[in-house]
């Protein structure tokens, strides 16, 4: 009996220590938050393109989507992909890209930040600054999928929309048509410090898959300042009822967690399973 005090003692010890973790003071850059008629052609035209030999007839083409190469193949599948707030800048973006072309899938990633004086910050700051972020991020996929649906290349009944952390709240959100299934990476579909409100769209029969760490840094009980002591850290709350959404959470993983072997695993399987 003893031991048990001790130990419901030192449990309460540790959930009063998190409460009354201090919360790290964030930062915010820059003042854009809105697409411009230019930035709006920027953001597809620099955005990061890899297709598969299938599509170009020839030899995998990694580059700017304004840069395509303009003999082509046959149509692919393609990933529609939202990079996270570093921006296309980050290595493991282009290295999942180009395994996705081992698949024979084609992916595109329109840059976030071909709006100039875009808005950037450190986390945490205020939600009203978030959600227009993540407006701006919404905006990016009615772009970007427009542009899809010009190209020789593109399969348009095989449109996977997908995106990570920042770029995954969009995808999460999306409810409308145009897309043969989500990705959602890295994002709880939760309230948190991130959202006014999760917003998280479920959209029947599409299928969903979220991939995402089982503690991950940001959107796990494991952040000091999550903002909401009972998370579970993932999707499964709001997919329960959701016969084609798969949730998978991978021990001990980073936030960006793409190119590990267990995600990229799940994540060929379901562009697989997609009707043909």
């Amino acid at each position: 009996m003893k031991q048990a005090v001790v130990l419901s003692s030192l449990l309460l010890a540790a959930a009063q220590a998190w409460c009354q973790a201090p919360t790290p003071q964030g930062e915010i850059k820059g003042q854009a938050l809105a697409h411009t008629a230019e930035s709006a052609r920027a953001v597809v035209a620099g955005g990061a393109l890899v297709l598969p030999s299938a599509a170009t007839g020839g030899a995998v083409f990694a580059g700017a989507f304004k840069d395509a190469p303009k003999t082509v193949g046959s149509r692919v599948p393609v990933v529609l992909f939202l990079h996270g707030s570093s921006g296309l800048g980050l290595k493991a973006i282009g290295e999942w890209q180009q395994w996705l072309a081992t698949l024979g899938v084609a992916s595109f990633a329109p840059d976030s930040f071909g709006l100039a004086g875009r808005a950037t910050y450190t986390s945490p700051v205020n939600k009203d600054f978030y959600e227009k972020i993540h407006a701006l991020r919404a905006s990016e996929i009615t772009l970007a999928l427009q542009a899809l649906k010009e190209t020789p290349w593109a399969d348009t009944r095989k449109i996977v929309l997908a995106g990570t952390s920042e770029g995954a709240v969009a995808v999460a959100r999306h409810g409308g048509d145009g897309f043969a299934g989500r990705m959602i990476f890295s994002w709880s579909c939760e309230d948190n410090y991130f959202v006014t409100a999760h917003q998280t769209a479920v959209v029947r029969d599409q299928p969903v898959l979220n991939v995402i760490g089982a503690t991950d840094p940001f959107f796990s009980r494991s952040n000091a300042w999550l903002g909401q002591p009972s998370a579970a850290g993932h999707c499964a709350a709001v997919f329960k009822d959701h016969t084609r959404a798969s949730v998978v959470l991978i021990p001990a993983a980073p936030h960006t967690l793409l190119n590990l072997p267990a995600a990229r695993q799940v994540v060929a399987g379901f562009l697989q399973e997609l009707p043909r």
